[in-house]
C-alpha cells in the first residue's frame, strides 16, 4: 500500500494548528490509508512547538520538525521532504486558506501516474491590491522564467519520490522551491482550487519576504536581468551613433556649428552603453559561473526500459 506525507511548514501558527488537524482528521485522514503528517517549526516564537507536540500524542501519525531558527518556508519544505517516509509528498500550509480536500484530488492524481502535482488558484477571496501584485508577480515569472507558471500561481503540490530526491540533491539556498518543482520536469497535471481568505491568525508573508522571493526567482531561473542590461547598452550606443552622424551631417551640410551639448550628450550615451554592453559580458561570465555551482544535474532521468536477454545456462 502506497503512503503519502503532507508536510506543513509553521512558522507563528500556533492559532491555526488545532484547527488544521480536526478540519484534515474530518475530510481527508480517514481515507488516504497510510499517511504521516510532518509538522516542521520554522522558529517560531509562540507556542506552536509545543501544540504540535500536543497533536502527535493524539496521532502516532504525525512527526514533528523543529529548525534552529527562521529559516524561511522555503528551506521548511525541504527539511519536512527529508524526513518525510512517504512514497509521495504534498505541501500544505497552516492558514487554512486552502481546503483540505484538495490533497484528495492531488493523491488521486499522483496515484494516475503523475509524479508532480501542482494546486492552481483559480480564484481567491483576498484583496485587491494582493491580487494585484501577485498577478504582476506571475506575470514577470511567467514572461522572463517560466512559460507554464499559471495566472493564478501555484499554493502547493505533491511531488513523487523520484523527485524529491532531485529536489535533494538540488540543494539550493536562495531559490524557489515551486520554480524547481517546475523545472524538473516529470509527467504532471494541474488541479484547479479556490484560496480562502485568511479568518484566523496573521499573515507573516511580509514586504520584505516578497521581494527577496522575486529577486531569488529573478538570480536562480533566468538570466533576463543581465540580457536586459547589454539591451539596453545596445540601444544607448544605437542612440548615440545616429545622434554623431546627424550632428556631422548638420555641421557638413548647413554648416551649423557642433554645440558643445549635442557633442557632449553623444559621447556619453556612447559611453553609458559601452559601459553597460561590458557589465553584461561580465555578467553573463559569472552567470555561468554561478549556474556551475549550483551543480543542477544537467540531466534527468524520468524512467529506463530495457530489454533483459537471459542467455542458457546462465
Amino acid at each position: 500500500m502506497s503512503k503519502i506525507s503532507i508536510v506543513v511548514p509553521v512558522y507563528f501558527n500556533s492559532d491555526t494548528l488545532e484547527l488544521l488537524y480536526e478540519d484534515m482528521r474530518e475530510k481527508i485522514l480517514g481515507k488516504l490509508g497510510d499517511y504521516e503528517i510532518v509538522f516542521v517549526d520554522d522558529g517560531s516564537e509562540d507556542n506552536s512547538w509545543e501544540v504540535m507536540n500536543s497533536i502527535k500524542a493524539r496521532d502516532e501519525n504525525v512527526v514533528c520538525v523543529r529548525l534552529s531558527k527562521n529559516f524561511g518556508e522555503h528551506a521548511a519544505i525541504l527539511a519536512g521532504l527529508s524526513v518525510c517516509t512517504g512514497d509521495c509528498a504534498v505541501t500544505k500550509q497552516a492558514d487554512l486558506q486552502e481546503d483540505s480536500t484538495l490533497i484528495l484530488e492531488m493523491y488521486e492524481s499522483w496515484k494516475r501516474g503523475n509524479k508532480v502535482v501542482l494546486a492552481i488558484r483559480e480564484s481567491r477571496d483576498e484583496g485587491a491590491i494582493k491580487k494585484f501584485f501577485a498577478g504582476c508577480y506571475y506575470w514577470l515569472v511567467r514572461h522572463t522564467i517560466n512559460k507554464d507558471m499559471p495566472q493564478g500561481g501555484c499554493d502547493c503540490y505533491l511531488v513523487d519520490r523520484q523527485v524529491i530526491k532531485v529536489l535533494e540533491l538540488m540543494d539550493e539556498k536562495n531559490s524557489s522551491l515551486t520554480l524547481q518543482v517546475m523545472w524538473v520536469g516529470f509527467k504532471s497535471e494541474k488541479i484547479y482550487f479556490h484560496r480562502k481568505d485568511r479568518e484566523v491568525g496573521e499573515s507573516r508573508w511580509t514586504l520584505r519576504k516578497k521581494i527577496k522571493l522575486v529577486l531569488d526567482s529573478m538570480m536562480s531561473f533566468t538570466a533576463f536581468p543581465i540580457h536586459f542590461i547589454a539591451t539596453v547598452g545596445i540601444l544607448f550606443s544605437i542612440f548615440s551613433l545616429i545622434g554623431i552622424i546627424l550632428v556631422i551631417k548638420e555641421k557638413l551640410v548647413e554648416g551649423t556649428p557642433i554645440l558643445g551639448y549635442a557633442s557632449l550628450m553623444c559621447v556619453l550615451l556612447f559611453g553609458f552603453g559601452l559601459a553597460f554592453i561590458m557589465l553584461a559580458i561580465l555578467g553573463e561570465y559569472i552567470w555561468r559561473t554561478l549556474a556551475e555551482s549550483r551543480k543542477r544535474p544537467p540531466f534527468i532521468i524520468d524512467t529506463v526500459n530495457t530489454n533483459e536477454k537471459k542467455e542458457d545456462g546462465k
